[in-house]
């Protein structure tokens, strides 16, 4: 049976009015970092959205606003039809909209990933804002087919033009550090809460052109040893390192101050 998530509440932004003198005055830069996702169980579980939305604690000049439209088992095909999903994102403002699906390893599900990810980007620019494409991953059972999800989602954000965030090679590369990090549930497939977190950073430090190292840290800290958050955050940038020409990521140094630059 398909579950739907819970969708987080999503201010209203109000529009000024207009100005009744014969000059307007400069219009303020918009300092938000807005993010629709649409995906399925791996975006809901453990409240991804929300996980960002805390990394942005981060960089409090530049605060992140977050919605979803999630149901279990759904591929973006199926947002598609159901219409949810576009509409928020015609309903916007965003700045990004990030897309993902199941693993789609096998080659119908690469060429299905492919075409809804394309589709939706030229509706997601149509709109004012720019796709994403959130790399997931195999489960623990499958761990064979981690390139194939790999290539899947890279050859997706290609065909898209869109951001890539490689949460699931991140997942791989803390997992191959420390086999023990309680990455996954008991399904060997949906993250633990320390999986999403590893996930959040990634996309995190991503969208904000930003260092996922030390990234805890100055968001607030998280409920994790510090040895494991080590772990994670240099997961996320070799992960963000080795994609990165694809991704357009630029890792950027902390501030002094301990801000992202």
């Amino acid at each position: 049976m398909r579950r739907r998530a819970v969708r987080l509440a999503l201010p209203l932004l109000l529009t000024a009015a207009a100005n009744c003198g014969s000059t307007s005055p400069d219009p303020m830069p918009d300092r938000d970092l807005r993010i629709l996702f649409v995906g399925n169980s791996l975006t809901y579980a453990n409240d991804l959205p929300s996980l960002v939305q805390q990394l942005g604690r981060s960089d409090p000049s530049h605060p992140v606003i977050v919605s979803s439209v999630a149901y279990g088992n759904y591929s973006l095909e199926d947002h598609w039809n159901r219409g949810e999903a576009l509409a928020a994102i015609q309903h916007g403002p965003w700045d990004l909209v990030v897309l993902q699906q199941g693993p789609s390893a096998l080659p119908a599900s690469r060429t299905n990933l492919l075409e809804w990810v394309t589709r939706f980007a030229t509706e997601i620019r149509r709109a004012g804002a720019r796709p994403a494409v959130y790399m997931v991953w195999p489960p623990l059972a499958r761990a064979d087919e981690w390139d194939a999800v790999t290539e899947s989602y890279t050859a997706a954000a290609g065909a898209a033009d869109a951001l890539l965030f490689p949460a699931g090679e991140a997942l791989r590369s803390a997992h191959a550090t420390d086999p023990a990090l309680p990455l996954f549930g008991g399904d060997g497939f949906h993250p633990a809460p320390i999986g999403s977190w590893c996930a959040a950073l990634v996309i995190y430090a991503v969208a904000a052109n930003t260092s996922p190292l030390g990234l805890t840290a100055r968001s607030g800290g998280a409920p994790y040893p510090p040895g494991q958050i080590a772990v994670l955050e240099a997961a996320a940038a070799d992960a963000i390192q080795r994609l990165g020409t694809r991704s357009g990521a630029i890792l950027l140094p902390p501030k002094p101050d301990g801000g992202s630059m």
